[in-house]
């Protein structure tokens, strides 16, 4: 992935990169709190950032274990990850798997943006993630979590954001209003990059109570 600009507020300094899973569920790929994310079965091209320190989630707020969203074939489990040797947000190497970046707020945290991010494609087919730049706005996100009840977001937005201008400090915060951002790649893909030219980000709030 490419480099995400520093998150105020935010002590770690990321990146997202390879969000299309190598093979059908092989090859790990990073992605990155801070930088942009990349897809296919490519070369891993996460770009060095200055060192960070990840800081731990507060043990109250539950993890998240399951996501679903309405009226698509999203149903998935939810791992934790955490930072790559590179320094990058780690995605789960099984394309059906999408990973929590667990130094950052949990869904259902009281202030925050927790960041859930998973592969594009494979070789040879779309993921559940692939889903993402069509969702419509009230769509509404399903979260399980570990020992808690579920929660639920509704969509405000799907973004495509260039890699080479992403804003980082719009994805990673740990303050302000609690919200939930679902990361992968789209936009042209790039033969010289070996790398998609964007990211699909969808921006979605708590969802209201009835």
């Amino acid at each position: 992935m490419h480099p995400w600009r520093s998150v105020v507020g935010v002590t770690v300094c990321l990146l997202i990169a390879g969000c299309a899973a190598p093979g059908d569920t092989t090859s790990p790929q990073s992605v990155a709190p801070e930088a942009a994310v990349t897809a296919k079965a490519a070369p891993d091209t996460t770009v060095p950032v200055r060192p960070a320190t990840p800081v731990a989630r507060a043990p109250k707020d539950p993890a998240p274990r399951y996501l679903t969203v309405e009226g698509t074939t999203i149903n998935m489990p939810i791992v934790e990850v955490g930072v790559s040797a590179g320094g990058a947000m780690e995605i789960p190497e099984p394309f059906n798997e999408a990973g929590w970046y667990r130094f950052g707020p949990a869904p259902g945290a009281a202030a925050g943006t927790a960041v859930i991010a998973a592969h594009v494609d494979t070789t040879s087919n779309s993921a559940p993630f692939s889903q993402l730049r069509s969702l419509a706005p009230g769509t509404l996100v399903t979260v399980q979590r570990d020992g808690a009840e579920a929660v639920t977001f509704q969509v405000t937005g799907v973004e495509l954001m260039a890699k080479d201008a992403f804003d980082g400090a719009s994805i990673f915060r740990r303050d302000g209003p609690p919200g939930l951002k679902l990361v992968t790649c789209g936009g042209r893909w790039l033969d010289e990059q070996q790398d998609y030219g964007d990211n699909v980000i969808v921006t979605a709030v708590p969802a209201r109570r009835p």
